[in-house]
């Protein structure tokens, strides 16, 4: 009986390894946000309806959030080194398609593809860094991947402001997406050279209808949020929205067939029993439906209602994001002492820089883009202390066994949340913005921030208590 040998992988030139799969991932991080800043003068250099600008962003999300767990699985399949090329090189290719479009809708189905790219490449790093880091430069090599999570935000703010600006080789806004290309291809380049292979993961398998009817339910229950402005909220809006409550409905009962034909669910299915583990999963959703839709708000007031030009609309938000790393510093080991205390004090400080923001834009007529900012530091550093620690507090009462897919569902969830919270918020801000004005729009949507954002704290307060009986 032939027996197949498992040769180890090479960990020679792990830190350069590093190096590549942390620059996709700074890439990633980076289109996450530069797109914020310079969606005004896509909006109307394209003559983008609110619902096509709100669409441009979490189109991106949806596809990223329903395929990033699909995406995960392809890497076992054929092995983390060959799903990473093509998804850094799939995502240099969209990125140039994003730049071309000519219109609104062009520009949405581009993002959709990035997007989807997206969840090929990503969770490639995280699986990369796990095999290559066992010993004690494990938690080094995750403190350089953590860095460069929060400082992607910074420099997207920052380069989606400068290219606009400076308007490079006339390109205007389509340069946050063409500065893509020279970097995906060097990524790529050195990943072909130095990555690993790593031996394909015996016994995975892909639940493809799984994939396809989460995105297609997830399509119909986010998508009427964005659209809906346009049409004047008609009732075949809802009716696809409940159509898309019962496909999400229909995904879990075709997990459970999956999993009785002794197939592979996209979802451990034994994860929707564990009660502290769903609770930290409405904290993540309700904290990250008030986290893009934040930046898209606020970049929305103070381009669109105080006239604040890009570039210093960009650097308004460097302050938070510098604040933002900062706290992701300290909460790791403060986490460790004092458990979701942490996340509830960090929830409890947001909601102070968003009713300090509040009283700025509420008393002051044209507030400076420095006081601005000055103000957002405090909302930064509430965010950083939740959202550094808030993935290992909700995965830990999962079972060993059972990680890998409670962080996919976390991922996904995050993303969801992202998505629903553009495209929710998005809407009641344009519509206020239409009926009133840009300002009131503001004041209304940091309201919704601050009742999210307590409700995740709520869902925090929840888990502890889930968790101290089990």
């Amino acid at each position: 009986m032939h027996q197949t040998v498992t040769k180890p992988v090479d960990t020679t030139r792990r830190w350069w390894v590093l190096a590549i799969v942390v620059a996709a991932q700074f890439m990633f991080g980076v289109d996450a946000f530069v797109v914020n800043v310079a969606i005004p003068t896509i909006a109307v250099d394209l003559r983008a309806t609110p619902a096509q600008i709100e669409s441009v962003i979490a189109i991106y999300l949806i596809a990223y959030a329903t395929l990033v767990v699909t995406g995960g699985r392809l890497g076992d399949i054929h092995g983390t080194r060959r799903v990473f090329l093509a998804g850094v090189l799939g995502f240099t290719v969209t990125s140039l398609w994003c730049g071309l479009a000519l219109s609104g809708a062009q520009l949405i189905v581009a993002r959709l593809a990035q997007g989807a790219t997206a969840a090929l490449m990503v969770p490639q790093v995280l699986a990369t860094l796990h095999l290559l880091f066992i010993d004690d430069a494990r938690s080094r090599a995750f403190g350089i991947y953590g860095i460069a999570l929060g400082l992607a935000g910074a420099a997207g703010f920052l380069l989606g402001g400068l290219l606009v600006t400076i308007d490079l080789a006339h390109t205007g806004w389509r340069a946050v997406f063409f500065v893509n290309v020279p970097c995906g291809l060097i990524i790529a380049a050195a990943a072909w050279q130095i990555m690993p292979t790593v031996p394909r993961r015996a016994g995975t398998r892909l639940d493809i209808r799984g994939s396809v009817v989460l995105f297609a339910g997830l399509l119909c229950l986010i998508g009427p949020l964005l659209f809906g402005h346009d049409v004047g909220w008609a009732l075949w809006l809802w009716a696809v929205m409940a159509m898309g409550g019962a496909i999400l409905f229909a995904f879990i009962k075709l997990e459970h067939a999956v999993a009785r034909a002794g197939g592979m669910p996209l979802i451990d299915l034994t994860l929707l029993a564990d009660a502290p583990f769903l609770r930290g999963l409405g904290a993540a959703f309700f904290f990250f439906v008030a986290n893009l839709s934040f930046y898209l708000v606020m970049t929305l007031f103070m381009q669109r209602g105080l006239k604040i030009p890009p570039l210093a609309a960009g650097l308004a938000f460097i302050p938070l994001a510098l604040a933002f790393v900062v706290a992701s510093r300290h909460s790791g080991a403060r986490a460790k002492h004092r458990g979701t205390k942490v996340l509830i004090e960090g929830c409890a400080l947001q909601i102070a820089g968003l009713a300090a923001l509040a009283l700025v834009a509420g008393s002051i007529n044209a507030p400076a883009p420095v006081l601005l900012a000055l103000v957002m530091i405090i909302f930064g550093y509430g965010q950083g202390l939740v959202m550094a620690p808030l993935s290992g507090a909700v995965l830990s009462t999962v079972k060993p066994v059972a990680a890998g897919s409670a962080s996919g569902m976390y991922g996904t969830i995050a993303q969801i949340g992202n998505a629903a919270g553009v495209a929710a918020i998005g809407a009641v801000f344009f519509a206020i913005e239409r009926l009133q004005s840009a300002r009131a729009a503001f004041l209304v949507s940091l309201i919704l921030f601050a009742a999210l954002i307590m409700t995740s704290a709520a869902f925090l307060t929840w888990m502890r208590r889930v968790s101290a009986r089990s």
